[in-house]
């Protein structure tokens, strides 16, 4: 109104402002509210807000969502955890728990630092893990530690005679020879690359690698459960601490989901299930969270890469594939993380996997190894039981025996892709060696890789439940087969196996080309002597273990640590100048296995992930978590 008493104006509209002027402060305006607008998605923690403006993007949700759902707020470092459980026993130390149940083992770890404020208090509230169910927020239900531990049908770290007490013999000796090579790489990876993924050896420093996506620690995290089995206490106490204040999650790369799964979510879930640490729980169910965004795919089956950058989909791309192997071998951690953390999102995503698998259609019942994300359809028919292929079968077994042997879709899962390996696959050379050859497109690759002699271990470990009249087959099937590994081992100079052996052209078990000639410390050849050894009892598969530590001790062992040699035909190897963390995690816990009694890690107890980390076999009538809609 003031406007229309300045003399020589006159208004342009009853707002007393001209048109031009009009259109400059509505343009004004404008921005302003899309400069606000914008300030909302920028800032940092904005999640929720967004959230309010685009609902529909829940139906797929990303690591804040899933959160929501789960009942607790994304996965922050400062955040305090939820209630803990208790330590659990080990030897050495008294456990009241022992008194009140026999199958306890009596003692526990001691903390080596005094306990922080954060921690009293957390130990304080409860002896069970709070957490609330997906769609049912300040309902809470408790992982109850204890009643986990009394489930058991044997103690976790066995009933062997006090070692003090127990006569010397060949096999004690034999034990702790395998515990002190593992306390010198563990010593050796503390003392030159602790934190590091991996350890260096001749160069005496740590190697990051870009699997992990910015995680650290590998080999901390793939050694506690070793450590803690052996009883090497001070040295477990070292990762734990480490665990507690220097892992973190706030990483930005690109990783592995499969390698990220099993050492790390293997390792973590393990080193729970085996000690009732908090620590352990928190970490495995954060990480699990942020490779969720990995499943954003039209099919659901996952992409090989996820990407922990803050808001990353992980969408796959028209003519990306994934391989078997991978996203077949998620189903046994991804089962625990809905155990312990009552979110059903991790379940759901394996479930999805299965359900895919059994739709598609499978050429001659075999699986290739490589599947579009996008269309859900096989990309190539190249079947393998070594690399690409191999603990997607392990796991399907495995599912089996960890459910109770309730999951019956993984049982008849196996055994139809076992009966389409034997028929299509199964060779037996002209020298009697038994092997499992590559199948391309219905011409097979006449070779084995050290991958896939983790199959005699597999099909021991299935035979029990078998069809009656294949049970005896299974057993000797596997036998053969964990023969033939051990052959591509004594045919060696350094009685070390290679990559991969073929048998062709009058040659059988042995590499043909220097390429295929390197060892790397690998698993596979101990992990079936030892189911052998649990099934049979036949001291050749100790004997056999026994060559395989000679030659590591011979061959690999260096001034700080063990190394990868770069040809097992060569008398005086060059090394690779790496201790690959699954040595610490698989190799030395699979010998020290082999060398001790049945009840330490009792089969009956516990299934190993593809990584060698135990995982508790569902004892209880009542879980409705993670097994429930078997």
């Amino acid at each position: 109104m003031l406007m229309r008493k300045v003399p020589g104006f006159v208004p342009a509209s009853p707002w007393g402002l001209r048109l031009p002027q009009k259109f400059l402060f509505l343009l004004f305006l404008s921005g302003l509210v899309t400069l606000c607008f914008g300030a909302l998605f920028l800032l940092p923690h904005s999640s929720r807000l967004k959230r309010l403006f685009l609902a529909s993007r829940t139906q797929q949700p990303g690591l804040e969502v899933v959160a929501e759902i789960a009942g607790h707020a994304p996965a922050r470092e400062q955040e305090p955890p939820p209630n803990p459980a208790p330590a659990a026993p080990a030897p050495g130390e008294d456990d009241l728990s022992s008194r009140v149940s026999p199958r306890r083992r009596k003692g526990g770890l001691r903390r080596t630092r005094p306990t922080g404020p954060r921690e009293e208090a957390t130990a304080a509230r409860g002896n069970s893990i709070p957490a609330s169910r997906p769609g049912d927020e300040g309902v809470p239900f408790r992982f109850d530690f204890n009643a986990f531990r009394s489930r058991l049908r044997h103690p976790v770290l066995g009933t062997r005679a006090d070692e003090s007490q127990e006569p010397q013999s060949r096999v004690r000796a034999q034990r702790e020879k395998i515990k002190e090579m593992m306390q010198f790489a563990w010593q050796s990876y503390k003392r030159y690359a602790m934190g590091k993924n991996e350890l260096r050896p001749l160069t005496k420093d740590g190697y990051e690698g870009n699997m992990f996506g910015g995680l650290s620690g590998a080999t901390v995290i793939d050694s506690l459960d070793t450590l803690y089995l052996m009883e090497l206490k001070e040295e477990f106490q070292e990762a734990k601490a480490w665990v507690e204040e220097s892992f973190h999650l706030n990483v930005s790369g690109e990783a592995s989901l499969f390698e990220v799964n099993i050492r790390y979510i293997g390792g973590l879930l393990s080193a729970f299930y085996l000690t009732g640490e908090e620590v352990f729980r928190i970490k495995a169910i954060r990480l699990g969270e942020k490779l969720l965004p990995a499943f954003n795919t039209p099919t659901g089956i996952p992409k090989g890469v996820v990407s922990f950058k803050s808001g990353s989909w992980g969408w796959a791309t028209a003519g990306s594939s994934s391989i078997l192997a991978e996203f077949g071998s998620l189903h046994l951690e991804f089962l625990h993380l809905t155990e312990l953390s009552g979110n059903q999102v991790f379940a759901e995503k394996v479930r999805n996997i299965r359900k895919v698998l059994r739709k598609i259609e499978k050429p001659f019942g075999l699986y290739p190894n490589f599947l579009s994300p996008v269309s859900g359809n096989w990309v190539q028919h190249h079947v393998s039981v070594g690399g690409l292929g191999d603990s997607f079968y392990e796991y399907l077994i495995k599912s089996w025996l960890m459910s109770g042997k309730t999951d019956m879709e993984a049982k008849n899962m196996y055994y139809e892709a076992l009966e389409a390996i034997e028929t299509y696959l199964l060779n037996v050379s002209p020298g009697g060696l038994t092997y499992i050859a590559e199948w391309r497109g219905g011409i097979l690759d006449h070779k084995m890789g050290h991958l896939a002699c983790f199959s005699g271990g597999m099909i021991a470990l299935g035979a029990e439940d078998a069809k009656e009249e294949k049970r005896a087959h299974y057993r000797e099937l596997a036998a053969q087969i964990t023969k033939t590994c051990h052959e591509s081992y004594a045919r060696s100079d350094t009685k070390l196996g290679p990559e991969a052996f073929w048998f062709n052209s009058g040659r059988e078990a042995v590499a043909t080309q220097l390429s295929e000639s390197y060892y790397i410390l690998r698993p596979e050849v101990v992990e079936s002597y030892m189911y052998l050894w649990r099934q049979t009892h036949n001291p050749i598969y100790r004997e056999w273990g026994w060559e395989v530590v000679l030659a590591l001790e011979k061959y690999c062992r260096t001034e700080a640590g063990f190394s990868g040699i770069q040809d097992v035909y060569s008398s005086n190897p060059n090394h690779d100048n790496k201790q690959q963390s699954f040595f610490l995690a698989e190799t030395l816990k699979y010998l020290y296995l082999l060398f001790s009694e049945d009840d330490l890690l009792s089969l009956e107890d516990w299934v190993f992930n593809t990584e060698a980390h135990p995982l508790p076999v569902n004892h209880s009538d009542s879980s409705s978590r993670a097994w429930g809609r078997y």
